[in-house]
């Protein structure tokens, strides 16, 4: 039997978005960031761990639904009429056993996914952060963890937890880009012919499951939003800690990411004086005592010059 197709080739075809803005992050070096409150970041830098938090426990769990939509639009258009019928060519009824698998774990993409979310961070903002950001997240202390992209964009299966970049389409913005999915699958089709039935299932059943969990409506574009995804219920991590939480108030279940490297498996630059490029401490009248507290952190944590490393934004911005 031929060599199957690589990886690269395969996902290129069925996830194109998501590899573009990879490849686009790679190539700029762009970095992200992570906005949350004061109390969150002092946690992440001290247990050396992120916590991905249920989706239905997210700020906007809603745009699963959204997902779906789009997803259900595009598959009963002209376009999924071709997808389906390249997928029958190259197993019979292939269409059939996929909508049999997928359609009951849909609400296992609601109430069974974990997510943890970054933006992507612009050089603008190295010392003062986002200003609508500020408004939606940490309250009167709020603090902005700029992160280098390197260990978020490797391929790596340690965690079982994957960065995908949020696409923020209308339906008819989804059909188009489910339409870019089919003319690659048309064009590659005597490569896909090569995949046993698993395999092929595999890659079409994950694109279905991103397209739903990391897809929003267009209103939001300005977030340049991207997310840590981890599904429990078909694959598990010995390296994530399950435990329980008390998040404003309600106790929730919740995974924890440690933050050190798995060099075996192909995870590496996650570490606090890796990861971390710089804190960025939001507008607040105690800036001058926030400041000094995180560049302790960071010499507790090994950050070499650490008071070069935290920023007080100096944006006018009062919360109340």
């Amino acid at each position: 039997m031929e060599d199957l197709p690589a990886y690269d080739q395969l996902y290129e075809i069925f996830n194109p978005y998501a590899l573009n803005r990879q490849r686009e992050m790679r190539t700029k070096g762009t970095r992200f960031v992570h906005y949350s409150s004061a109390e969150v970041a002092v946690n992440i830098i001290k247990k050396k761990e992120v916590w991905m938090r249920k989706s239905t426990a997210m700020n906007d769990f809603m745009e699963i639904d959204h997902g779906i939509k789009c997803l259900s639009g595009a598959y009963h258009s002209e376009p999924g009429e071709q997808f389906r019928s390249i997928l029958d060519r190259l197993h019979p009824n292939f269409s059939d056993q996929l909508k049999a698998q997928f359609d009951p774990l849909e609400p296992n993409f609601r109430y069974h996914t974990y997510l943890t979310c970054m933006s992507e961070h612009l050089e603008s903002e190295d010392e003062i952060g986002r200003l609508s950001k500020w408004r939606a997240y940490g309250g009167t202390t709020g603090v902005a963890l700029v992160l280098n992209s390197g260990p978020f964009l490797r391929q790596s299966n340690a965690l079982k937890a994957y960065t995908s970049p949020v696409a923020y389409l209308s339906p008819i913005e989804f059909k188009q880009e489910f339409q870019k999915v089919v003319d690659g699958m048309e064009e590659n089709e005597e490569m896909l012919r090569a995949l046993d039935f698993q395999t092929l299932m595999a890659f079409v059943f994950h694109a279905f499951q991103y397209a739903v969990l990391a897809t929003k409506h267009p209103g939001f574009k300005e977030e340049k939003e991207w997310r840590i995804i981890h599904s429990p219920w078909p694959e598990s991590s010995q390296h994530l800690r399950r435990d329980v939480e008390v998040v404003r108030g309600i106790p929730q279940p919740v995974y924890k990411i440690p933050l050190k490297n798995i060099p075996e498996e192909g995870f590496t630059g996650a570490t606090i004086p890796e990861l971390l490029d710089r804190v960025i401490i939001g507008p607040t009248d105690h800036s001058f005592a926030a400041y000094e507290a995180f560049v302790s952190l960071l010499n507790e944590a090994g950050v070499e010059n650490a008071n070069t490393k935290v920023f007080t934004s100096h944006i006018p911005l009062r919360q109340y």
